[in-house]
């Protein structure tokens, strides 16, 4: 049988692909950009606003209105500073992350890695169920229960003890009584536990399973494992959870303004009341009138709240990029020095 051979003109290619519409792909792009540049617009449009009904309180104040440290709203003898509330906005946010993070990553931890349903389901839902709570019951809860504990039981108990370490026992002398910002900061602790922890847990859960078999197979126990490869695979994670609780930290108005104590003294004692830019401005801007600047003082400080969040997430920039470049970017960096220390 004779063979008809087929010659194909070198020319010739293989027949093109259809080419597809691709105008679903420019409608979603534009779409999102328009998006991306109309969050911008609304951004600016509230700094702008901001701005301009705080000028009145910037231009007769100055550079006082952030040092100062009077706030007296009464028309004819109106004197604002805001360094009382930004102090208390920060160091109550401080006292929150210092104390949710390690609880946060901890509980992220748990959650990934223990196989058990009889503990990770119910812990799971309880964290979720921290989430969902109104901040108003927060504060209620603080002022009417967790206040009276503080004061009587926990923080006469810290004055006691740690009070008398030098330095760090500043932090915990004075005379409790009252709100004051160290029961602020826990309940903001509680608040943004949640938070924090459903990130980490996402962060933790992408963990290479060649980067935990490889530490387990060099005899690094589930500890170790943990300590070296998981946790510093997952460090820019854990720092972009941390900069989200504490964004949260930084704006939460009702619950702290129960518990705070609602005072302008500025000190290194935690157990003194204090007031925050969100507590005030909730509080104080229903009252307040265009007759002289109150509420532009309220307004300026909104804007320096503002401020401190741009702040805040440059400096979570700053971090993450920084995380990366010391991990390299890569599971391999993890792996290597899992097994020097393993080894070592």
């Amino acid at each position: 049988m004779a063979r008809t051979a087929i010659q194909l003109d070198p020319n010739t290619g293989p027949p093109a692909p259809r080419r597809r519409s691709r105008v679903g792909d420019r409608v979603f792009k534009g779409a999102s950009a328009t998006v991306a540049v109309g969050l911008l617009a609304l951004l600016a449009l509230l700094l702008g606003d901001l701005a301009v009904g705080g000028a009145r309180a910037f231009a007769k104040f100055g550079l006082g209105f952030i040092t100062g440290r009077n706030w007296n709203p009464v028309f004819g003898r109106e004197q604002f500073g805001a360094l009382p509330f930004i102090f208390g906005t920060l160091v109550t946010s401080a006292i929150a992350t210092v104390l949710a993070v390690p609880v946060s990553v901890g509980l992220a931890v748990l959650l990934s890695e223990v196989h058990s349903g009889w503990l990770r389901n119910p812990l799971a839902v309880f964290v979720d169920l921290l989430a969902a709570i109104p901040s108003v019951v927060y504060g209620l809860w603080g002022l009417f229960i967790m206040k009276p504990v503080f004061d009587h039981r926990v923080e006469p108990f810290l004055s006691a003890t740690v009070g008398k370490v030098p330095v760090v026992g500043a932090l915990f002398r004075g005379n409790p009584n009252g709100g004051d910002l160290f029961t602020a900061g826990v309940i903001l602790a509680i608040m943004i536990l949640p938070t924090v922890t459903a990130v980490t847990r996402e962060v933790v859960a992408t963990v290479p399973r060649e980067l935990l078999e490889g530490a387990q197979a060099l005899g690094a126990t589930r500890y170790e494992t943990l300590r070296m490869a998981v946790l510093p695979y997952s460090r820019s994670g854990i720092v972009g959870a941390t900069m989200l609780g504490l964004g949260r930290a930084l704006g939460e108005t009702i619950a702290v303004s129960l518990v705070v104590g609602n005072g302008l003294g500025i000190g290194a004692s935690l157990f003194k009341p204090g007031y925050t830019i969100p507590a005030v401005i909730a509080s104080e801007f229903r009252e307040a009138t265009n007759v002289g600047v109150h509420r532009s003082g309220l307004l300026a400080l909104a804007v320096l709240l503002v401020v401190i969040a741009f702040v805040m997430a440059a400096l979570s920039r700053l971090l993450l990029r920084r995380s990366v470049r010391l991990m390299g970017g890569s599971a391999t960096v993890a792996a290597e020095r899992a097994a020097f220390q393993v080894n070592g």
